[in-house]
């Protein structure tokens, strides 16, 4: 739909509605408020009073334009795995420069790449960034620049970040195609690393919750928050809960190191998949007391999250 941006006023800016994005959306306009969707190529699935802006994110002009009138905007963009160094710093640079001039809020989607390998110990906001691995390391950099934006108080930012995600419209992740996907086409799921260590894992309508309370609360800003997920579970039994809600009886398959090497050579996904391997060695567990403490849980039940994301799968094909 067309809309005049000069006249905007007091709108949701989400740029990048995939799926974290879309769950914003979703959540935003259940509370009453005006959406304004930014993206490359539209979202003919957002609803129709879903105000919608084509263009890139990396654009500081585009930007701009796109804030006008704006109180919170939300940073859900996503990048090629292989290319964050290349996007990420562009998009985040024009995205809080445009809130800046707004004078609206940011609240940014964030993963916990930037601790590194905790050898299995619960991740908490006040773990050292610690990444030795390239896209780590890019995610540090870019919070680090946030929090000094706000900290000269040239914006105001809040971040949450979210464990390996999965859900509706989650296709490129370990419990995305290779799972839901392969069990809503008759296939037996693909599983990386050990499947028997509890992993933390978020689901994304709980994703767009959370941000969305980021973005009401005050109190948020200026911080770092994980945000809340349900118990930690085993990849084995979130298969095992996905092949209960597709009737079937498969079991999955587990690819060795060796593989994710020859795969590697052919796959740019697999490729880059293989310095997070650590994060699928040894327990994976994200510490959301924090966030917990101040706005509550409000968490999807695990089964019900599985089969609503494997429900989403099987009407795909």
């Amino acid at each position: 739909m067309e809309v005049d941006l000069a006249v905007s006023n007091g709108i949701h800016v989400v740029f990048g509605p995939g799926a974290v994005g879309t769950a914003v959306t979703t959540e935003l306009l259940a509370r009453g408020e005006r959406v304004r969707a930014v993206s490359r190529s539209g979202a003919e699935y957002l609803p129709a009073d879903v105000e919608q802006v084509r263009g890139d994110a990396a654009d500081p002009d585009l930007v701009r334009q796109a804030c006008e009138g704006a109180a919170v905007l939300y940073n859900c963009v996503g990048a090629p795995y292989g290319h964050w160094g290349e996007h990420f710093p562009q998009i985040w640079s024009a995205i809080t420069a445009g809130a800046a001039q707004a004078d609206a809020k940011l609240i940014v989607t964030d993963n916990v790449y930037m601790y590194g390998d905790v050898h299995g110990k619960p991740m908490t906001e006040d773990l050292p960034y610690a990444a030795t691995t390239r896209k780590g390391r890019v995610r540090a950099q870019l919070a680090d620049d946030l929090m000094e934006a706000h900290a000269s108080g040239r914006v105001r930012v809040a971040i949450g970040r979210a464990s390996d995600f999965f859900g509706p419209r989650v296709r490129a992740a370990f419990l995305g195609d290779q799972v839901f996907g392969r069990l809503a086409a008759g296939k037996r799921p693909q599983l990386v690393g050990d499947p028997d260590l509890p992993h933390s894992l978020a689901y994304v309508p709980d994703i767009g919750r959370a941000l969305v309370t980021l973005g009401e609360r005050e109190e948020a800003l200026g911080n770092v928050w994980h945000l809340p997920s349900p118990a930690p579970v085993t990849p084995r039994e979130v298969v095992a809960m996905a092949a209960e809600a597709a009737e079937s009886d498969a079991k999955p398959q587990i690819a060795p190191p060796l593989m994710l090497r020859v795969l590697g050579l052919f796959n740019s996904d697999v490729r880059e998949l293989r310095e997070m391997l650590y994060q699928f060695d040894s327990p994976f567990i994200v510490d959301a007391s924090k966030y917990e403490r101040a706005f509550g849980a409000g968490t999807t039940p695990m089964n019900e999250a599985v089969s609503t994301t494997y429900n989403w799968f099987r009407d795909k094909h």
